[in-house]
């Protein structure tokens, strides 16, 4: 009678345990789906702030086109040179040397490369020039990146140049400008 009593509290438990994780399968899958439903984004927004000991400072903007999203961006207080430039995990400028945004945006866990390869980071928007006076601009179309993916993520411009191959970010340097990646009005 006691090992019928054991047997039948821990079949109790098991169907409380199974209807628990019934109920949180289904609120994820409520979430995913109002993820999914929600608007889809055409523009976006990172004001680059300069990091400690730097006066790095810009505008990057994301303008959804019909080849995928058109990235242009305006940065001053640069040394002369080409400068990493990339999408981070995280939309935290927080730390005075900008390592709180993380590593770069890396959804689908591919290798680091250059914004013309196919297997790459999401982030990886490879380099921009800075002229003799620290300006840099930067215009160009990217196929990976996906606008509502990137919004709350950080961006950031390094000191160095991304060599586009070392692993895991190209070794492109200190950061010296961080900005955080919103939802910007339609321009026309």
């Amino acid at each position: 009678m006691k090992n019928r009593t054991i047997w039948n509290t821990g079949t109790i438990l098991v169907a409380i345990f199974s209807i628990a994780i019934t109920g949180c399968m289904q609120t994820e899958t409520i979430e995913i789906e109002r993820e999914m439903e929600g608007p889809e984004y055409t523009h976006a927004v990172a004001i680059l702030q300069p990091t400690e000991g730097f006066e790095a400072s810009g505008t990057v903007y994301f303008t959804k086109v019909e080849e995928g999203v058109n990235v242009t961006a305006e940065i001053t207080g640069l040394s002369e040179g080409n400068k990493g430039f990339h999408i981070h995990q995280y939309g935290d400028c927080t730390a005075a040397n900008g390592t709180s945004a993380g590593g770069h945006f890396n959804p689908d866990e591919m290798d680091h490369a250059g914004p013309d390869d196919a297997m790459r980071h999401m982030g990886d928007m490879g380099n921009i020039v800075a002229d003799a006076d620290g300006n840099a601009t930067i215009d160009y179309v990217d196929g990976t990146i996906n606008i509502n993916m990137i919004l709350g993520r950080g961006v950031i411009v390094h000191n160095g140049e991304d060599d586009l191959t070392s692993q895991p970010s190209g070794a492109a340097g200190p950061r010296v400008a961080c900005g955080v990646i919103g939802v910007a009005a339609a321009t026309e």
